[in-house]
């Protein structure tokens, strides 16, 4: 089969496209035909060699999610079987024309959804109902906001919220961007590099926070929370370092948190993608929630859609195709 691979680290002119034996699936793992795969930032860290691929998934075959057509199934495999159509959450190795997965992982394709639009899924929709719905505990008529708006993180967290009856606001880095996010649901988008967020803010008063930036954001993200707030973080794109007034946190009984889903137990993944199902797959099907797919690279010009995701210039989701 052909297989993207880091062939070193470094820069996105690394990934080469080589031909790697195809995997056969062992227990509960079934082997997928992969039609599309989602390009996420844990796949840029891993290609600069900053995170190290899990143990028992391809080392330099990037890629956590993706969708396509059981091809064969393990002996202890229950749910499926050869020809159903899924998407899939990974420990790695999506972006190559077959890969293996716990058949725990798998979700059915929803309804009028392409293969494009379902490979666009699992690794932003386990972790935005893992931090905002479980972690943060999002309330209907609360108000919430996601940093990075514009993200795959940041439209799917924003259609979510809305969704459940949250007041929704967000931050992008332009005009186009922050449109986008207020008619996918947001109340208001502010645009960072022109207005403090902070003080956009202040008078209404946040409930759960969903941050991905870090560093200066951090103490701002404090004082806009409401007693009892909840301020989530699953990234730290501008540091990790950070100072914090514990006298605020104490006196408004704040919750800091956050969360790294890959290292995460396979029994733990099987769980949640057992209540996205539940929750989640239904509003997929009645229109409620929708793709938002920026661009589809065939799979030989993963670099480029490397470039991309680095630039930020980007909308919701970049996906490699293997059609």
């Amino acid at each position: 089969m052909k297989a993207v691979i880091i062939s070193k680290s470094g820069e996105p002119s690394v990934l080469k496209v080589e031909d790697r034996a195809l995997p056969s699936p062992a227990g509960r793992e079934v082997l997928v035909r992969t039609k599309a795969s989602g390009v996420n930032r844990p796949d840029i860290m891993q290609r600069k060699g900053f995170y190290p691929a899990l143990e028992g998934a391809p080392a330099d075959i990037p890629g956590l999610e993706a969708s396509g057509i059981i091809e064969a199934c393990g002996p202890l495999v229950t749910r499926w079987k050869k020809g159903d159509a899924v998407c899939a959450l990974t420990a790695g190795g999506a972006y190559a024309e077959y890969f293996t997965v716990d058949e725990r992982h798998c979700l059915p394709l929803p309804k009028n959804w392409s293969y494009i639009e379902a490979a666009s899924l699992p690794e932003t929709v386990f972790t935005v109902w893992h931090n905002v719905f479980q972690r943060g505990r999002l309330q209907k008529n609360e108000r919430f906001l996601v940093h990075g708006g514009s993200s795959g993180i940041g439209i799917t967290a924003i259609q979510l919220a809305a969704a459940a009856g949250a007041r929704v606001y967000a931050t992008a880095g332009n005009r186009e961007k922050c449109a986008k996010c207020e008619e996918l649901g947001a109340e208001k988008c502010i645009d960072y590099k022109k207005e403090d967020f902070e003080s956009a803010l202040k008078y209404q008063g946040i409930d759960v926070i969903l941050d991905m930036v870090g560093g200066v954001y951090f103490e701002k993200n404090l004082r806009l929370l409401n007693p009892d707030g909840r301020l989530i973080y699953i990234n730290t794109m501008e540091g990790s370092r950070v100072k914090a007034d514990l006298a605020l946190v104490m006196q408004r009984r704040l919750t800091i948190t956050g969360s790294t889903l890959r290292p995460r137990s396979a029994d733990f993944k099987a769980e949640l993608r057992a209540e996205i199902e539940e929750n989640i797959w239904p509003l997929l099907e009645n229109g409620k929630f929708k793709p938002v797919i920026h661009r589809v690279f065939p799979y030989r010009d993963a670099a480029e859609a490397h470039q991309l995701m680095e630039s930020s210039q980007h909308i919701g989701k970049i996906i490699l195709s293997f059609e």
